[in-house]
């Protein structure tokens, strides 16, 4: 998912109207079987959300300067990014390439949004080491039509300048969610505009990707296998979301938190007035550290201990009405290989999408990079074909879960338990 973001509010009916039209000419998404990738001068068109702009256009750079082909980007907004692809997917005017949040991946796969990559997929010696979760969800009834782009993860981010001053061990980050409250409480004794926590509570995204890792680590779940029912109803979520309460009610965190809708969520921290807060791994780039602000990176902890982490980012496949699958496949597994995934995205102090890669020499000189990269095996990345519906859009079920657990005048155990049906059935219904 990257940083967190809030989604169109729009008909996620409408989108999935138009994303129904292309899948009644599924046939038209299969490959023949052909693998193989020119770099015959082609102009190749690609579609990319604006918050992964920077990271492709870093990459299509240099492919355009070592090929003979060339990729033209166009960057469309995140919260328009669904209707344009529904509506051009209808209309079958797809560009040759999209890259797409990755939790929309499911559904455009089931609906016949890309091509069968399959045969391409398995050309690739490595391709048993791509990152897992994205290839889970660009599969759909075994067949592959999507691989991983780009990879954020969420993970706990800590300024050790504050931990030092709070009498902390800046060496030593929380390894449970008691030791995160302990921890957050000693910071914000620290008073002068510091507080000892933060998070998005207006923003459903944000929630998510930070806080239902908190929910794997314990051992439990948030949704089926088949992503059609939500399991968010059981006391070790109770219990996470009471602890969020419980910070907010003691004043741990800013009161802002409650309006904070995502824009402006990781600002607070880059200030270097926020102790301990979990982030998106690309966030490491945003910031500048100083005197005030000295970053350290943890996996997310569980209430008791273990680790987990929301591993979001984007997968990119060939459009289906793409008439130059060969070009836009010698681009998208040049994206995979080890001097793209080293050279180009590891230099940029992104994560590899390839475990075979993951010590690279980027990766060993700053061992936060390597926290990212051992996360990126380790975390989850829900899959359901309703999930935007259901859990980004701000007038959705999550939202209102969310709230209401953790601001309501009750326990966020009876607010689970009253809101879990209307979460059920949106992720079961057709759109």
């Amino acid at each position: 998912m990257g940083q967190p973001r809030r989604l169109l509010l729009t008909s996620f009916a409408a989108v999935a109207l138009l994303l129904s039209a292309a899948c009644q000419s599924a046939s038209d998404t299969t490959a023949s079987g052909d693998t193989t990738a020119k770099d015959d001068g082609a102009t190749i068109t690609m579609w990319t959300r604006s918050p992964t702009a920077a990271f492709t256009q870093t990459l299509i750079d240099a492919y355009n300067k070592s090929h003979k082909n060339k990729v033209k980007l166009t960057v469309i907004p995140a919260d328009t990014y669904q209707q344009k692809v529904g509506s051009a997917s209808g209309a079958k005017q797809l560009p040759d390439i999209l890259a797409t949040d990755v939790v929309y991946a499911p559904n455009y796969a089931s609906k016949g949004v890309f091509q069968d990559l399959t045969k391409r997929v398995d050309t690739l010696s490595f391709k048993d080491t791509l990152a897992p979760a994205h290839m889970k969800t660009a599969t759909y009834e075994n067949k592959v039509y999507g691989v991983p782009h780009d990879i954020d993860l969420s993970a706990v981010f800590y300024n050790k300048v504050l931990f030092r001053k709070a009498g902390l061990d800046p060496e030593k980050p929380p390894t449970t969610m008691e030791e995160v409250y302990a921890d957050a409480k000693k910071i914000d004794a620290l008073g002068k505009g510091v507080d000892g926590y933060f998070f998005g509570g207006a923003c459903p995204g944000c929630t998510l990707f930070t806080t239902w890792p908190m929910i794997w680590a314990s051992g439990e779940s948030v949704l089926n296998e088949e992503g059609t029912a939500s399991t968010v109803d059981n006391p070790t979520a109770a219990k996470i979301y009471e602890l969020y309460q419980k910070m907010y009610a003691e004043g741990l965190v800013p009161k802002a938190v409650k309006n904070e809708g995502g824009p402006t969520w990781v600002q607070a921290f880059g200030e270097g007035k926020i102790g301990i807060q979990p982030l998106g791994a690309t966030a490491l780039q945003t910031f500048k550290e100083g005197p005030a602000l000295e970053i350290g990176v943890a996996p997310i902890p569980g209430l008791t201990g273990g680790e987990s982490s929301f591993v979001g980012g984007d997968v990119i496949g060939i459009s289906s009405n793409s008439k130059k699958a060969a070009q836009a496949w010698d681009f998208i597994s040049w994206t995979l290989s080890e001097d793209a995934q080293v050279e180009v995205i590891a230099k940029n102090k992104n994560i590899t999408v390839r475990s075979d890669l993951a010590d690279n020499k980027y990766a060993q000189q700053d061992p936060r990079l390597k926290v990212f990269n051992d996360l990126a095996g380790k975390g989850q990345t829900p899959i359901s074909v309703n999930f935007g519906k259901t859990y980004n859009d701000p007038n959705g079920p999550w939202t209102a879960t969310i709230i209401d657990a953790v601001f309501g005048a009750g326990s966020p155990a009876d607010a689970l338990k009253k809101h879990n049906p209307s979460i059920t059935e949106s992720l079961a219904s057709g759109g």
